[in-house]
């Protein structure tokens, strides 16, 4: 797992695994304990298992409780999939696709 950071953007590369979750949380809140908006960027992530899902759910829920946003971005087909098998669709804030006109 690669995590490139642009301000309170974090864009993770690979596979988000239970080998990765204490570098990305880091990451995470590092920025939330600044009290920035963090925006996940999950376009280039190949896998994702149900740790790593807990880790940007309890997050987003700190983040909420504290005032701040996390939000994911990018999600792919992959990633929607074991959110909803995991029943933690409901636990993030995934940013819409803007509209094309």
């Amino acid at each position: 797992m690669d995590i490139v950071t642009d301000g309170p953007v974090l864009v993770l590369q690979g596979d988000f695994d239970v080998r990765s979750t204490w570098e990305v949380r880091t990451a995470i809140y590092e920025r939330l304990d600044c009290g920035q908006h963090v925006v996940v960027d999950m376009s280039d992530v190949d896998a994702i298992d149900v740790t790593a899902l807990r880790v940007l759910a309890v997050a987003t829920r700190q983040a909420s409780l504290s005032g701040n946003h996390l939000t994911l971005r990018n999600c792919g087909p992959a990633v929607r999939r074991m959110m909803h098998l995991s029943r933690l669709a409901h636990s993030f804030e995934v940013e819409r696709a803007a509209a094309i006109a």
